[in-house]
């Protein structure tokens, strides 16, 4: 099986290369190929010695994305612009990347007979929910930029099922963490900031509520999908633990040894979705999915993995303050 993989030296993507060659997920074994530009989140160093072929490409450029997908039997596209703050302050890049990127990506992937095609996706399509959990058959009411960017790209991988045939999946995960998270998000600019005795910005009144999922276990459910998933199907994928970014911020204190003083409350961000959670029952009844992680083993993980790879993002931070 030739597998193409978009976006795949990211953090989610790159998780979900290094399992496959690794022989993770051996119904989707065989070469894989990963097309990424190489932008802020995409690193070389996240690839670093597994035998993947790597092509510096955009998903917007039909010729570069053609190429890429020659020979291709699998496609799990990843690619995106993911991070809410950047998209309210630009959302030019991510309604680019996300949704004609994802177009490029699909027609490519039909005009070369792909077999099978997995868009990844988020749950914050959905919006906000004050109780529950959203079913796939909720309606999508996305209130950033970026998540209705996603739902654009939602919308049109449906369309290239219904409309053309192809075989196309859709998953929609909750809130991702683990090792080699680009440290804008929560988790690790929390955890590196903690480490270099810094202090970390605490949106609002800290209350609203995310769901937490080990990056390992949502990619197995893609790799899950990638195998069984129905065409034309959507797949929620969560992690079964709900904390609000309070909890979350208590609990990395006590992981580096920290206290309240190093947290800076700040205004809260514009629009400010305030609780996601996923039923994932669907994926569990059709493809026997479950987390295997829990949250307090992952999280000691994660802090540790950081702890000892400050080579790895150190310089990160060091570009981005210059």
């Amino acid at each position: 099986m030739q597998v193409l993989v978009s976006g795949g030296a990211g953090f989610i993507g790159s998780h979900f290369v290094r399992s496959l060659v690794s022989g993770a997920y051996p119904a989707l074994a065989g070469e894989v190929r990963v097309l990424d530009l190489l932008t802020y989140a995409g690193r070389r160093e996240n690839l670093a010695g597994y035998d993947v072929e790597l092509v510096v490409g955009d998903v917007r450029d039909p010729d570069a994305v053609g190429k890429a997908m020659v020979g291709t039997d699998l496609v799990v596209h990843f690619a995106a612009e993911s991070h809410v703050d950047r998209s309210i302050t630009g959302a030019a890049d991510f309604v680019s990347t996300n949704v004609v990127g994802t177009q490029v990506m699909l027609q490519a992937a039909l005009d070369a007979g792909v077999r099978k095609f997995v868009h990844v996706s988020t749950d914050e399509v959905y919006g906000s929910i004050a109780e529950g959990s959203w079913p796939e058959t909720d309606p999508l009411l996305p209130n950033s930029p970026y998540s209705a960017s996603k739902a654009g790209s939602d919308l049109l991988a449906r369309s290239y099922h219904r409309t053309h045939g192809l075989d196309v999946s859709i998953t929609r995960c909750s809130n991702n963490y683990g090792p080699f998270q680009f440290p804008e998000k929560v988790i690790p600019l929390f955890v590196t900031n903690l480490l270099d005795g810094l202090r970390v910005p605490l949106y609002g009144d800290g209350l609203n509520v995310r769901d937490w999922l080990h990056v390992d276990d949502h990619c197995r459910g893609i790799a899950l999908v990638a195998e069984g998933g129905r065409a034309g199907e959507v797949y929620n994928i969560g992690g079964g633990v709900e904390l609000t970014n309070k909890e979350l911020t208590a609990r990395l204190l006590d992981a580096v040894g920290a206290d309240w003083s190093s947290v800076a409350p700040v205004a809260d961000r514009k629009g400010h979705d305030r609780r996601y959670s996923v039923d994932w029952s669907k994926i569990h009844t059709e493809l026997g999915y479950a987390p295997r992680h829990t949250f307090d083993d992952g999280l000691v993980e994660t802090v540790a993995w950081y702890r000892d790879n400050r080579p790895w993002w150190e310089p990160i931070k060091a570009g981005a303050n210059a």
